[in-house]
């Protein structure tokens, strides 16, 4: 059993938490782009109140603990580890509850090559506590705006994790993908579960999009987030997402794997 102690040094340890690789710079212009609204930064989040630059600050400095000095312009971003803990206490309990009612699950991630093996974990222990991990439209394509222009994306499952991926990169079920902030995954998801009357998830799981997207559509939705990616802090803020978990979403793979036991034993779901 991982302690509170062990992992808070862990999570220092990996950079997850304290100063992390996010420059200043990055989390600054995300706010500036999340103020005026650009779908780049909102992740699928329809703000319901006007966030200027100071009223996001503040809010990442709570939610956070980065500096809330506007003049503090440069130099790495940093994340309080006691925040990051009492968040993912906050998210074991959803998982927990999920797993009490055992409840359909949806797990998605725009940052695969780094978190996969972090929500495949939860989604073996939930399906093993009963809970339906669902898997609807796979193989389906999603056009999604990058900086390159209009790419076209598959649906594919991972160990119960959706992603996307570019056609023909990869064999379906190879545990590799796009690193994606778009809500529309999650919406084509959602849309071939309603027009196949097929089960919709009670909670999604996830990153970016995934939980931004499910959110704004009224479903439960809980993950991780940097310090650069506030719409899921303002969603979490306004009601529309349960718990956002700050910490790095870009470390190695590998050091996510801790974060996994912990919330597990947190949950009541260590195998």
């Amino acid at each position: 059993m991982l302690s509170t102690g062990a992992l808070r040094a862990h999570l220092l340890a990996a950079r997850l938490a304290g100063p992390v690789a996010t420059p200043r710079e990055t989390s600054l212009r995300s706010y500036r782009l999340f103020a005026a609204r650009d779908p780049r930064v909102l992740l699928g989040l329809d703000p319901e109140r006007v966030w200027g630059e100071p009223e996001l600050l503040r809010l990442m400095a709570d939610k956070c603990g980065v500096s809330d000095d506007p003049g503090h312009v440069s130099g790495p971003d940093v994340i309080d580890p006691e925040r990051t803990l009492a968040a993912l206490d906050a998210f074991a309990r959803c998982l927990g509850r999920a797993a009490e009612r055992r409840a359909p699950v949806l797990f998605g991630t725009g940052h695969p090559h780094r978190l996969l093996g972090f929500y495949a974990g939860l989604a073996d222990a939930l399906s093993a506590a009963g809970c339906a991990v669902l898997t609807p439209a796979q193989g389906r394509c999603v056009d999604i705006t990058t900086r390159f222009g209009v790419r076209t994306y598959n649906l594919d499952y991972v160990q119960g994790v959706a992603l996307v991926r570019e056609p023909g990169v990869r064999a379906p079920g190879s545990a590799t993908g796009a690193h994606t902030h778009s809500p529309l995954p999650v919406r084509a998801v959602l849309e071939e579960a309603v027009e196949s009357r097929g089960v919709l998830p009670e909670l999604v799981v996830g990153d970016h999009g995934w939980v931004c997207g499910a959110g704004q559509l009224g479903i439960e939705a809980i993950g991780l987030a940097d310090t650069d990616d506030p719409a899921l802090f303002v969603g979490e803020a306004e009601g529309r997402v349960s718990v956002a978990v700050p910490l790095d979403d870009a470390v190695r793979s590998d050091y996510y794997r801790p974060l996994t036991r912990y919330v597990l034993n947190r949950a009541c779901l260590s195998q």
